[in-house]
């Protein structure tokens, strides 16, 4: 209702109310009868109430009464003149707002400078175009239903959120409010919106440039109707101007020139939690302290900066201030301007302060809501997909590597099937928690959908993860989920992908993790799949991609089988003694229709989707417990030579395992001897000397196998307490005729007595061969001449 039809109403109001009144005392009808025929001759003019009321009569009362309407007709007259300046006003003051502000009946009929700038079209293009118009497809019919209720009174929303889409197609997420006023004569609403910074946006918030448009564009634009407002306060409380600080919802605070406050509105006085006259004389940090939300960090007087730097100042919008008295603590948002006469002199200063706290936290609660998994708390899908999709762009930089994984419950099906969703809900959030509890905060967890999980390990390579990767299925494994008098094991299946320079796009990184999680889900509960597109088009090239799937039935299946090749003194000692290898243990594989596998071609495969690892503690626990059982019998004071692969020497938790598996059996360390290759050494130089340290410590022995093939640096074999080397079989074979080789193997027996290693030359096949090698000075022989590898008892292999 506008402020003359207030007026009138009141004025009718009134005039009934003592004409009840004075009816119940005097009962003085014909005057009565004629007051109220003027005062609705006077309310039934047109604009603003005219005229005046005579009445004729000796009863003092009716006098006064008569006297009294009189002075409303004229007081409502006075302000009748001065309605024009209202809309004037409006506009200014929805102008200085921090919120969008529009005034619609069926179309748009005002909207400030901050909505048409939001949308990037001058305002008064915008009269005449419906709200509904100007948000996304899957707003247009809700802002049309609300819009026509609230207009007609209707029950209706009157807080939402929409997505505002601009003149050069910019989407604004806005949380509007509507309220039913009456404008001009008629029913309209008042739309008032917030945006709400989405957690993208928030580092282009950040930049410098949106600093300086948040800082030129101070709320009082017009510092001249500021001076007047202000200054009409103290010298004309009843004007126009000075109504409006009254009246205004935002909190508005003037100062001197010196920085003391000198007028505070009903609204900083609610806001601040004082009043004008004790906060009169003070400068605002007296009456207020004024902190940064994040840090705590106390901000400097914004009017202070303003009045010296002759320009607004806008406070940080994580600011929060709080009051002296009670230390009630508000989130706010805060603009100083200083104040200028006509001549531009400044003579104090104007702060605007809005009030943001509940709009913070619904805020934080929508950005949680929004970002997060409603049942288990995890990030969900896609919020997951933003941070994938920035670990995908570092890692095309070449900055880091990240791992992306696929996560799929195994089970699951039985306990929602068996016990209900509510079992259902319930494993989720545990599982939710085991997964949490056994990440780094750094890393990203999310639930993607139903019983799927996605996880992002930053910064993790690719061998670490795969070690993570299994904790996690074992972890899962070996929980028990109970549902009243039920207990459920499940297990997981888990698809690896490596983000690095080669990665394409979010949704073929799922893709292809995804793909591997099925694979893993088709060997069988508790699979770790690695998955890379690269390793995948070289496979399928040459054919290695049917490997992935055959070894993982082997390793699920214990498809392995353990062989055994002797290793004899190249010259036997007249005692008999010796105290080297006695032999090397030697892994194969079969397939699903028992036939035996080509070693190179299972380990090449196995390499490519780093399952060697799994390969590699399967021989070591089954060598173990030949030796336990008598299966493999070892001469006193030799030892059996074992094959450790590079990927499982740079296993950090493969030392751990070793030194478990020697106490569990209580076998003799010096009855083992590790064989690792030039260039898994090499490549693994930190992760060989703990292993070699730590193990050679124990009594372990330690051979350096393929020497000569690789381009090792002799200065890093001195640091390595190794005990043998054995030449690799390129040099040996057709040792007896190929005096290059000869050449070369020299060279190398040379080098291993210089380090105090001793020599085994391997892949002896032919007497020519074995009687060079003894010439030359080898310690120990292996290869076809001395005896092909034996299967071992079947017993101990499977």
């Amino acid at each position: 209702m506008s402020l003359l039809g207030l007026l009138c109403l009141l004025l009718a109001i009134v005039a009934t109310l003592l004409f009840v009144l004075y009816l119940m005392q005097r009962r003085e009808l014909a005057g009565v009868s004629e007051m109220t025929r003027q005062i609705g001759r006077v309310l039934g003019t047109q604009g603003p109430p005219t005229g005046r009321i005579y009445l004729q009569t000796d009863e003092p009362e009716l006098q006064e009464l008569s006297q009294g309407v009189n002075q409303l007709i004229a007081r409502a007259a006075q302000l009748g003149d001065r309605a024009p300046t209202h809309p004037r006003l409006f506009a200014e003051l929805a102008d200085r707002t921090h919120e969008t502000v529009i005034i619609h009946r069926k179309v748009i009929l005002f909207a400030n400078q901050q909505f048409a700038a939001l949308v990037g079209i001058e305002r008064e293009k915008l009269l005449g175009r419906g709200l509904e118009d100007l948000v996304t497809p899957e707003f247009t019919d809700l802002v049309a239903d609300v819009l026509r209720k609230q207009l007609a009174d209707e029950p209706s929303a009157d807080r939402f959120e929409v997505e505002i889409v601009g003149f050069q197609a910019q989407v604004s997420r806005l949380e509007l409010n509507i309220r039913r006023i009456d404008y001009e004569g008629a029913p309209a609403l008042l739309v008032t919106g917030v945006e709400i910074v989405l957690t993208s946006q928030v580092k282009a918030l950040a930049e410098p440039t949106y600093a300086q448009e948040l800082a030129e564009s101070g709320v009082f634009r017009m510092p001249g109707f500021a001076v007047e407002a202000a200054q009409a306060q103290s010298q004309a409380p009843d004007s126009a101007p000075a109504m409006a600080l009254d009246s205004i919802a935002e909190a508005i605070v003037t100062t001197d020139a010196t920085g003391q406050i000198e007028y505070l509105n009903p609204a900083a006085e609610r806001l601040i939690g004082t009043t004008l006259d004790a906060a009169k004389g003070k400068a605002i940090a007296a009456v207020v302290g004024l902190v940064d939300e994040a840090d705590r960090r106390a901000l400097s007087d914004p009017v202070y900066q303003a009045l010296a730097s002759g320009v607004p100042v806008n406070l940080s919008r994580r600011a929060l201030m709080i009051t002296r008295g009670e230390g009630d603590e508000r989130a706010i948002e805060l603009s100083a301007s200083p104040m200028r006469t006509a001549e531009g002199e400044i003579v104090g200063a104007a702060v605007l302060m809005h009030d943001v706290t509940e709009l913070r936290g619904f805020a934080r609660q929508l950005s949680y809501q929004a970002t997060h998994d409603a049942l288990t708390g995890l990030v969900n899908r896609r919020e997951f997909e933003r941070r994938l999709d920035e670990a995908i762009t570092t890692a095309r930089r070449g900055d880091n590597t990240h791992i992306l994984c696929y996560l799929d419950l195994d089970n699951f099906k039985l306990v929602n099937d068996t016990s209900g969703h509510l079992a259902g809900d319930a494993l989720l959030r545990d599982v939710a928690r085991q997964l949490r509890e056994a990440l780094r905060d750094s890393d990203t967890v999310a639930r993607l959908g139903g019983d799927e999980f996605g996880m992002l390990l930053v910064g993790c390579p690719l061998d670490k993860a795969r070690q993570i990767a299994d904790d996690l299925c074992r972890r899962i494994a070996d929980f028990r989920f109970v549902w009243k008098d039920r207990v459920f094991q499940i297990g997981a299946s888990i698809g690896i992908v490596e983000l690095a320079r080669e990665s394409s796009s979010v949704e073929d990184s799922l893709a292809a993790a995804d793909s591997a999680c099925y694979m893993a889900k088709r060997q069988g509960t508790g699979n770790v799949v690695v998955y890379s597109a690269r390793d995948e088009a070289l496979a399928r090239s040459t054919g290695e991609i049917q490997w992935l799937q055959k070894l993982q039935s082997a390793l699920k299946d214990q498809r392995f089988e353990l062989y055994v090749q002797p290793i004899v003194p190249a010259v036997v000692a007249a005692s008999g003694a010796s105290d080297g290898p006695a032999m090397e243990l030697l892994v194969r594989m079969k397939d699903e229709t028992g036939l035996e596998v080509q070693p190179l071609e299972f380990i090449r495969a196995a390499e490519r989707y780093r399952l060697m690892g799994l390969v590699d503690r399967w021989v070591v626990q089954k060598a173990l417990d030949a030796i336990v059982d008598g299966t493999l019998q070892i001469p006193e004071g030799r030892c059996v030579a074992v094959n450790i692969s590079g990927q499982t020497l740079g296993d950090t938790q493969f030392l751990e395992f070793v030194v478990d598996c020697l106490d569990r059996t209580g076998v003799a360390p010096s009855q083992l001897c590790f064989e690792m290759t030039e260039n898994a050494v090499v490549a693994n130089l930190d992760h060989a000397r703990r292993f070699v340290g730590v193990l050679h410590g124990m009594g372990c022995r330690f051979a350096l196998d393929d020497f000569g093939s690789g381009v090792g640096s002799f200065s890093n074999l001195r640091t390595l307490p190794m005990d043998y080397l054995k030449i690799d079989g390129s040099f040996t074979r057709n040792l007896g005729r190929d005096t290059v080789n000869q050449a070369m193997v020299t060279a190398m027996i040379k080098l291993a007595r210089t380090l105090n290693f001793k020599v085994i030359a391997e892949q002896v096949e032919d007497t020519a061969a074995l009687e060079m090698v003894r010439l030359m000075g080898v310690d120990f022989v292996q290869g076809f001449v001395i005896s092909r590898p034996q299967k071992l008892r079947a017993s101990a292999a499977g």
